[in-house]
């Protein structure tokens, strides 16, 4: 069996492409820039996007989808498109990723989602949806900077909540969903495993480091200008703490999906933080 994995050198698409290895799966890898993905031996590249992907499906039973690879602005388009081409290249089944945005309905985060996710289910093709939550790697570009130079997190609403999930839980389920049977029809929408407001993430961060992190509490405007200061984007800053504002209000619970599907528990922010200590260091 051939397995097309698109946003193959992404944060979940590499982990992705090492599960399937391991399972013995043929894999093949769609990026931009084949000589500078850096996957591993034996993965078939092939070098191109979702606009221009016909090529990449010949041959392919099942695929790994990436939504809004290119421009979300077309990205029910892109998916549309791209489920017909699986369609006609002889793909039986794809595994979505998008978000659980889907699921809140978040305005300006969900429109887009859900609208490839139709384009997806309306193709024929057999379907599963993967919707994580927050990223817990996105913790490296908010705080990492800061526990590296100093030991401390800082950021806003410290008592809000927050649900953070290892990249890994998600490939496994998205894997899961490739190579075995009874989750065509499914969302599935991914946390991790325990509920911990800022202050407890910092201190879960810092157990994995086996370090004692400081946690300084900010005001919105402060947490705004650190984030922009460690290099993310102002409209990107102001997204993540309108998440967090929410968060604050109407807490994120500890979704059951990822145990329901790889029988056992996600894996905790103290265990992403080991798995990531490098990137601390």
């Amino acid at each position: 069996m051939t397995i097309l994995v698109t946003g193959a050198t992404g944060t979940v698409g590499r982990i992705v492409v090492d599960r399937l290895l391991r399972a013995g799966q043929r894999v093949r890898a769609l990026t931009r820039n084949p000589a500078t993905a850096a996957l591993p031996e034996g993965v078939e590249l092939v070098a191109g996007d979702l606009g221009g992907a016909a090529d990449a499906l010949d041959g392919v039973d099942r695929v790994y989808y990436l939504a809004g690879m290119l421009d979300p602005a077309t990205a029910a388009e892109q998916a549309r498109a791209f489920a017909e081409r699986a369609v006609k290249a002889g793909a039986g089944r794809v595994v979505t990723l998008t978000g659980v945005a889907v699921t809140v309905r978040r305005p300006g985060s969900y429109e887009m989602l859900l609208e490839v996710e139709q384009a997806i289910e309306g193709s024929g093709l057999e379907w599963t949806h993967v919707r994580p939550g927050e990223f817990a790697v996105n913790k490296l570009d908010l705080w990492a900077h800061t526990v590296r130079t100093e030991g401390v997190v800082r950021n806003a609403y410290p008592d809000a909540l927050g649900v953070p999930v290892h990249e890994a839980d998600i490939a496994e389920v998205a894997v899961a969903a490739l190579l075995e049977d009874g989750h065509a029809g499914r969302a599935y929408s991914l946390s991790g495993p325990q509920a911990l407001t800022h202050r407890e993430q910092a201190a879960a961060i810092g157990e994995g480091l086996g370090r004692t992190l400081r946690f300084e509490p900010l005001t919105y405007g402060q947490a705004r200008a650190a984030y922009i200061t460690a290099g993310v984007p102002a409209d990107i800053a102001e997204y993540v703490l309108g998440y967090q504002a929410e968060y604050a209000e109407e807490p994120p619970v500890v979704l059951p999906d990822v145990e329901r599907v790889l029988g056992r528990p996600g894996r905790t922010l103290a265990q992403w933080a080991a798995d990531h200590r490098a990137d601390f260091s």
